[in-house]
């Protein structure tokens, strides 16, 4: 007779995993991908890796069993379509990583999916669905422009007390195209003009594809929610550099790691803390 967690695993909701990447994340990908295998505990469908067709991505994903989808063929716009900088910062290409994010449902066939990005490692087991309810990570501030976006994009106020930004997230199919529809019929126009007509381009930090579902299920459904702490880190290191003994002490405290590739990815001056997180 199977073990209870055994059990439990054999009928956990069998989901995919989304990840978009470019070149540069070839160095922590393996990881990301390793991590996700390991620590979710949920039958896994397919990985798939939505990025530039390059020579290297493609055979990653060969050797990595992952399937690979070109970042151009997800959406009838590409990152060059996006104009989204400044003199001093080039946003164009991450939020077009976003943009391919909300289309995953068109990209997976499970009823759901993981996104996580590509430089964020799991370090502890991880349960998305229990009891009817999805689980969502928290943290205590974000960016107060996602949420004048979000405002402007739903016609509505966010109202919870928490920021969603927490690196990766279960969707669910359904609930994902039905906000997508709402967003298209009220602008009138392609859900993904939308967004770049509601965000504030001249705005380092004007939209959050998490925050923007989270928020949406949360005016919705509160009680189909589960929310905890994020527990995230963020290292400036090479994923590689830790040690086995290193990463289970950080288990310890932590969720995650995040290998952030540029100094200053961390909190910015002007972000907005949401008191009251969970």
């Amino acid at each position: 007779m199977p073990s209870p967690s055994k059990a439990r695993i054999r009928h956990a909701v069998t989901i995919d995993v989304l990840i978009p990447a470019i070149e540069k994340d070839l160095q922590t990908l393996p990881h990301v991908i390793d991590a996700v295998r390991k620590q979710v505990k949920h039958p896994i469908g397919r990985i798939l890796i939505v990025a530039p067709k390059k020579k290297r991505m493609i055979e990653f994903c060969r050797t990595k069993g992952c399937t690979f989808i070109d970042e151009n063929t997800v959406l009838p716009i590409t990152k060059k379509d996006i104009h989204y900088r400044s003199r001093t910062w080039e946003r164009s290409g991450w939020l077009f990583q976003q943009l391919l994010k909300l289309n995953g449902d068109k990209l997976c066939t499970a009823d759901y999916f993981l996104v996580i990005d590509a430089d964020t490692v799991l370090i502890t087991p991880h349960h998305f669905r229990a009891n009817g309810k999805t689980l969502f990570y928290s943290r205590n501030w974000s960016q107060p422009q996602y949420f004048v976006t979000y405002r402007k994009l739903m016609g509505r106020k966010v109202t919870a007390k928490s920021s969603f930004v927490t690196h990766y997230m279960l969707f669910e199919r359904s609930q994902l195209a039905q906000m997508k529809r709402e967003i298209e019929a009220k602008h009138q126009m392609p859900w993904y003009r939308a967004i770049l007509h509601s965000m504030n381009r001249s705005k380092q930090f004007a939209f959050s594809e998490f925050e923007t579902y989270a928020n949406y299920l949360y005016s919705k459904n509160r009680e189909g929610m589960k929310i905890q702490k994020a527990r995230n880190k963020g290292l400036h290191m090479n994923a590689g550099q830790l040690s086995k003994q290193k990463v289970n002490q950080l288990a310890e405290k932590y969720r995650s790691l995040s290998f952030h590739k540029r100094k200053g990815y961390v909190r910015t001056p002007g972000a907005k803390s949401r008191a009251g997180g969970r």
